[in-house]
């Protein structure tokens, strides 16, 4: 089982119901498509942030990585990254995900709660 954490570019929406809609449409418009869409460099700039913390599942050797999948920079997609973490290791990766997020002025969502982060 895999917790998942979207962040993306943009706005921060108003609310939770309207940060479910942005969601939607970026994944449709990135993620659910045949169209290949490289990462923005504000994105990737994320995700290289993450992996100053973390290692990457594919160079994780020791067992400490959060991520689910490897690398993890192919999460992303245009201005969004969409990513699962262990669950074991959730709580922890996903609230310096959200604050990095937010550091870097990002909009983090939880889509299992269907709700803003931090």
């Amino acid at each position: 089982m895999s917790y998942d954490l979207a962040v993306w570019e943009g706005e921060r929406p108003a609310d939770d119901k309207a940060a479910s809609r942005v969601f939607t449409d970026l994944y449709e418009l990135y993620v659910d498509t045949d169209v290949e869409h490289p990462p923005t460099e504000r994105i990737a700039a994320y995700v290289a942030a993450l992996l100053e913390r973390w290692y990457d599942l594919t160079e994780d050797e020791e067992d400490t990585s959060p991520w689910s999948t490897g690398p993890l920079i192919g999460e992303a997609c245009g201005p969004l990254v969409y990513f699962p973490m262990r669950w074991s290791m959730a709580d922890e990766a996903s609230a310096y995900a959200a604050t990095l997020a937010d550091s870097m002025g990002l909009v983090c969502f939880d889509p299992q709660l269907n709700r803003l982060r931090p």
